[in-house]
């Protein structure tokens, strides 16, 4: 009933699905699981394991775009700054 977490995130890496459509996808595939074998049930565990691991994969990627150094962050305001020149030897 449930998908497993490798054809989600196959799908996503091939670009048919958005993060955030596998990540809804998924919350609707475990409440449904969850209603039909229980709510203690392994199925129900697994399905919403894959939920938090792809929400992690998300927090992972937002986190990973907003890291910037002070130097790259000094860079982006004074371009021309002698810290901020690269030179070709």
């Amino acid at each position: 009933m449930t998908k497993t977490l490798e054809a989600l995130q196959s799908a996503v890496n091939s670009g048919t699905k958005t993060l955030d459509e596998a990540i809804l996808e998924s919350i609707e595939e475990a409440r449904e699981t969850c209603k039909v074998e229980g709510k203690n049930s392994h199925g129900c565990a697994v399905a919403w394991d894959i939920v938090e691991e792809l929400q992690a994969e998300k927090a992972h990627q937002h986190q990973a775009k907003q890291r910037k150094t002070a130097l790259e962050s000094y860079c982006e305001a004074h371009p021309d700054s002698i810290e901020c020149l690269i030179y070709d030897v």
